[in-house]
């Protein structure tokens, strides 16, 4: 199992660690709005970009987008975490405009733990990450 990254909070309790990864800051500035007061943040907008802050922070819990430009989209990006035997547990929700079942059922046969079509309930993707980390 891989260490968790966690800091301290405001009070010095200790706050778990999640990577959003979206292209669109407006998709993070929404979860950074959303979990931000119960969790330490980490930010990418590619996959390359997440995979140096995962093999760096090797954070409890991801949430990542699909479709995104570069050498590495969201899909690939997850076969890699679940490939890795330290990386493997990290709890992954995929957050995708890709709404269809095969979609769906595809991430989650590659590892996802979670899938949200966007547009999404950031209350329902808050809910789910206290589920999996508080």
């Amino acid at each position: 199992m891989p260490m968790t990254q966690q800091t301290a909070g405001p009070n010095g309790a200790r706050r778990d660690t999640v990577l959003v990864v979206d292209d669109s800051e407006d998709i993070r500035l929404l979860m950074r709005v959303s979990l931000g007061k119960k969790y330490e943040l980490l930010e990418a907008d590619s996959g390359v970009q997440a995979l140096e802050l995962i093999q760096l922070h090797q954070p409890p819990l991801i949430l990542l987008d699909v479709m995104m430009p570069g050498a590495m989209d969201g899909l690939q990006l997850l076969d890699f975490v679940k490939g890795d035997a330290r990386l493997k547990n990290i709890i992954v929700g995929m957050i995708t405009a890709r709404g269809q079942t095969m979609d769906d059922l595809n991430a989650r046969k590659r590892g996802a733990d979670a899938y949200f079509v966007k547009p999404f309930s950031p209350r329902a993707v808050v809910a789910w990450v206290d589920s999996k980390l508080l």
